[in-house]
């Protein structure tokens, strides 16, 4: 501590310590994240340029189409898959203005984009704690996709978020210099940084007022209902607020321990993929105009729901195999 700081009163250091500890990880988080988001950006570019997106979104356009979406934005979700939901928000600002999206258009998109990402990095986090590869990424594309269909349909025939989507980075017209280019694309860089950085202050807002254990207090007595004991609903929790890095490193500690048995280790992992970063996850895709009943509560709700008739599933066909065996 510096003898400026030791001079303040303990309130004013404590204010100070938390914004410089914040200021530290918006910067270092900003600067991980844009070695992922530039050359997104970039490369979409390229494809542009070589009039490849064009062909891109026509080949994407049934799989996007039964989502209601643009083929282009298939690009994006992609990008989500390969790398990360900010990779994959650098390919938005990038194609995004150029389209007539609405508010239910964006929430489908920032919903699939937030049960299916980073794949290459979560599966093999999954596959490390004891679920298969094939199983859990078969689980979270077809389940977004299931999601983006079911959701679709709920937006069109109910008529809610039909209005323009707002859009927070700037379009780029047609007719531009590179060098235009690359101011208006610095500029969307730079409000991802911003969006970080309230991303960040937000979740230690929401840690330090409780609502974070609030809503691990909710979840906790709902796992029994999808396989799970005591056993796994911290772990389960965990993942699911905070991702699955986090839950997937205690999953590992407590099946080494023998805390776990094999069939709640899959059933927390399947979880918590469908539903994870439920706090900061959320917050980006909300920042970027997706509204919070598709993003969270749609999801949290779909999720819980398939992984019941899973679970129902699977134990229905167990018996029935017991019986025939008899």
């Amino acid at each position: 501590m510096s003898s400026f700081e030791m001079k303040m009163s303990p309130k004013t250091a404590r204010v100070l310590g938390f914004l410089r500890d914040l200021g530290k990880d918006s910067l270092n988080t900003s600067f991980e994240l844009l070695k992922v988001t530039v050359p997104a950006i970039i490369i979409t570019k390229i494809l542009e340029e070589l009039g490849l997106i064009v062909h891109i979104g026509k080949a994407l356009d049934p799989l996007m189409g039964l989502m209601g979406l643009p083929g282009e934005l298939g690009l994006v979700w992609a990008t989500a898959i390969l790398t990360t939901p900010y990779g994959a928000i650098g390919v938005y600002a990038a194609l995004g203005p150029s389209l007539s999206l609405s508010a239910a258009d964006l929430t489908v998109l920032c919903s699939v984009m937030l049960i299916a990402h980073s794949l290459p990095v979560e599966l093999s986090i999954t596959k490390k704690a004891g679920a298969g590869i094939l199983p859990m990424g078969l689980l979270r594309l077809l389940g977004a996709l299931v999601y983006g269909i079911l959701l679709n349909q709920i937006c069109t025939r109910l008529d809610i978020w039909q209005e323009p989507a707002i859009m927070l980075f700037q379009a780029t017209p047609e007719e531009m210099s590179l060098l235009q280019w690359g101011i208006g694309q610095a500029a969307n860089v730079v409000l991802i940084c911003v969006v970080i950085f309230f991303v960040l202050l937000a979740m230690r807002l929401l840690q330090a007022i409780g609502l974070i254990k609030l809503i691990e207090m909710l979840l906790k007595p709902l796992l029994p209902l999808f396989g799970m004991t005591h056993r796994a609903a911290p772990v389960t929790v965990v993942g699911m607020i905070l991702g699955i890095a986090y839950g997937g490193a205690l999953i590992i500690k407590e099946t080494t321990a023998g805390k776990m048995d094999s069939r709640e280790v899959f059933n927390s992992l399947a979880l918590m993929s469908l539903s994870h970063g439920l706090i900061e996850d959320t917050l980006v895709m909300m920042a970027l105009g997706g509204k919070l009943g598709g993003i969270l509560w749609g999801r949290l709700l779909f999720s819980l729901a398939l992984m019941y008739v899973l679970v129902k599933t699977v134990d229905y066909l167990g018996t029935r195999n017991r019986v025939q065996s008899q």
